[in-house]
This record gives structure tokens, sequence and C-alpha cells, in this order.
């Protein structure tokens, strides 16, 4: 063990380097080099607290899981239970943008995971980003479930489901379309949430 690794925050920092990267460009490599030097640490160091780089990201996304967010549109009871999951699922559409920020975004997806084989370290990357998204969703429901506003059961289903509708909605964003993107768009949230909130099949 190097003397690095001993240094108190060490950890905090690799782990907030790595997520700070990803925030920046969700087709970032977070290999072992590319994430010890953004947090000025060695690879030695790094290796110490996470030993493979799917240990990294399973810990980087783990703790993004758990992050709450600031006035998260699920906790607002102002408004009925499928404006609550429009608008959280609105939060997932604006990641992305529109027009030109959108086109760049689905390049940079090209570039990494479908223009070329991607390498092991591009698919983990991956894989715990669409696991990220889905959790997210799957928070959301669990929380109309507790209260008693719509069906248990299946909420990995129904998560998936809905984020496969606004990976739908992300993609058609990059693409050419009418003015009345945004009414057509809420149209086909209300449908996919009146389909998640019904009773799901087993």
């Amino acid at each position: 063990m190097d003397a690095e690794s001993n240094k108190p925050g060490t950890r905090a920092k690799i782990l907030i380097a790595a997520a700070t990267m990803l925030g920046e460009n969700p087709t970032a490599r977070l290999s072992v080099r590319a994430v010890a030097a953004r947090a000025e640490v060695s690879t030695g160091s790094l290796r110490h607290f996470f030993p493979t780089q799917r240990d990294l990201i399973d810990t980087v996304v783990a703790g993004i899981y758990d992050l709450d967010i600031p006035d998260d549109p699920i906790n607002d009871h102002t408004l009925t239970p499928t404006e609550r999951l429009i608008a959280c699922l609105r939060l997932m559409l604006a990641h992305v943008g529109v027009g030109d920020r959108a086109r760049q975004h689905w390049g940079a997806l090209y570039e990494a995971y479908v223009g070329s084989t991607p390498s092991g370290d591009e698919v983990a990357t991956y894989l715990a980003l669409e696991r990220m998204g889905r959790h997210r969703i799957e928070r959301w429901l669990t929380a109309l479930i507790e209260e008693g506003v719509i069906p248990a059961g299946a909420v990995e289903s129904r998560a998936r489901f809905l984020a496969t509708v606004i990976n739908g909605l992300m993609m058609e964003r990059a693409l050419p379309a009418e003015a009345v993107r945004l009414e057509t768009e809420t149209e086909t949230l209300r449908l996919a949430i009146h389909t998640v909130t019904s009773v799901w099949p087993s």
C-alpha cells in the first residue's frame, strides 16, 4: 500500500472525479488511468480502493442512485400522481436537450457504443448508466406504490418500459420534427404512465 492510499479523503476524491467525468460526458471512459489522472492520484492508489474497473463504476453509480434530486417532483403532492410522474420523466428528457444539443448527445453515444465495437470498459460504463436510469424510475414508482395510489408489483418491468419510452423520445429530439413536439411528448408520456399505473400483468 502506498502512502497516498492512507491519506484521508483519497477514496472520496476518486469517486468525485469519476462521477464528475460521467456528469460532463455520459460516454466518458472510466478507465483506471483516466480516473486516477482526474483525481490526481496514482493508479496504484485507485486500485487499492477499487481493484477492478467494474468495482469503480458500480460504486460510483450506486452513490448516484442514492442522491436525492433537489425538488424531486415525485414529492410534489399538489400534483396528481400522473402529473408527478410526467414531471419526473421530463427531468430525464431535459438531460439530452433538444436540437443541436440532442444531436451531439446521440452522436457521442453512437461513436462510443455503436460506430465501433465498444471495449469492456465502455460496455460496463454504459450498462451502469442504464441501470442508474432504471433505478431512478423504480424509486419514483415505488414512492407511488407506497402511497397506495398505483397498484403494487412488477416495478422492474414497469421501469424498463418507461425507460424504453424515454429513450425513444430522446432519440426523436435529435431528429427533425414539427413544432408541436412538446405537446406530442406529453401525450406519449401520459399514455405510457397510464399503462404502467394500471394493473400490470405478472
